[in-house]
């Protein structure tokens, strides 16, 4: 039984891990279209290091890691540092989520290493707008890294769509009949002031009720899915006699604090207890000291706010707490 409780009462036994903070799109909702300033190399968290920190949280209760960025696949040693991590003690499952443009070529690699589940970022499925929203890459490599993962056994394949008003919300129903058609798992997501909260994550906001007003119109028959494997906060559904699913992940709308069991590791070795907060806990500097380590993750638990309040910050409400300044891609989405 984890050991990993925080004064909630919440178990956590999920540990997400940003390997960089580079990336090579430069969507709306992640980063300003210059970029960012990244992290220098020898500043990042090595394989080894890595390994060493979910060995101590594996003995803690760890048992999913899912590892992320930026964009994970262009670390170069991604593949061993999957390797790393999947051969822990203790470690139960390992997953990746990924912008695809790089996975067609590493996909049968990374599955070898120990990788067992992929989820894709795709805002749209119209090549024009894929330029809008990411700003950069094409949208046919994302299809073959989507085929690649298939081809290598990945199961279940999720696509990440974050819904943007005036963007891509036209193409709910495309993505809803997706799910139907094939066996894929569309998760739609609220688009989440990560290091921002200016006018212009306000004006693309959008709830998803849309989606279920969208998915009671089609002529298919809804019915609840319990066992999406790794959907985490996902509230999951599928289509009678379809290939797939759809989930909605709601954050600000109806958020989901209470059943919270993830911790966050940056690219730089910083523990973050909650993706919104600005607390974080340096474990690059302990990271030889299994015994520091150790009292870090409890660190952690004992500064866990109880919810994140998006939803006030939408609304302009004050807070109780200070918000990070870091953007999605410098945490790891």
């Amino acid at each position: 039984m984890s050991k990993l409780i925080d004064r909630f009462g919440r178990t956590h036994d999920y540990l997400r891990i940003s390997v960089t903070d580079q990336c090579n799109l430069r969507c709306v909702y992640c980063m300003p279209e210059e970029g960012l300033e990244f992290l220098p190399h020898d500043s990042m968290l090595t394989a080894e290091e890595i390994a060493k920190i979910v060995r101590v949280g594996a003995r803690l209760g760890i048992r999913k890691i899912r590892i992320t960025g930026g964009e994970p696949l262009v670390r170069r040693d991604i593949v061993d540092i999957v390797e790393g991590v999947a051969s822990i003690p203790g470690i139960e499952d390992v997953s990746l989520t990924t912008n695809g443009l790089l996975l067609a070529g590493k996909a049968e690699a990374l599955r070898r290493a120990g990788l067992r589940r992929v989820n894709i970022s795709l805002d749209t499925l119209d090549a024009s707008k894929f330029r809008l929203i990411a700003r950069r890459g094409e949208l046919r490599k994302v299809r073959e890294g989507i085929e690649a993962a298939a081809a290598a056994g990945f199961s279940p394949i999720k696509l990440n769509c974050v819904l943007l008003k005036g963007m891509n919300d036209g193409e709910i129903d495309s993505f809803l009949r997706l799910s139907y058609e094939q066996p894929l798992h569309v998760r739609f997501i609220e688009y989440m002031p990560i290091g921002h909260d200016d006018e212009g994550w306000r004006s693309m906001y959008l709830p998803l009720d849309r989606v279920r007003e969208a998915a009671a119109a089609l002529p298919w028959e809804t019915e609840q899915v319990p066992d999406v494997k790794g959907n985490g906060p996902s509230e999951d559904w599928r289509f009678v006699g379809g290939r797939g699913s759809y989930g909605l992940i709601h954050p600000i709308s109806d958020q989901f604090c209470a059943k919270c069991n993830r911790l966050r590791l940056t690219a730089d070795g910083q523990l973050k207890p909650c993706l919104y907060w600005v607390d974080e806990l340096n474990l690059r500097h302990a990271v030889d000291d299994e015994e520091e380590l150790e009292r870090l993750f409890y660190r952690a638990l004992d500064i866990k706010p109880e919810n994140h309040e998006m939803a006030a910050r939408l609304s302009r409400e004050a807070l109780s707490h200070e918000p990070t300044a870091r953007r999605m891609s410098q945490i790891g989405g």
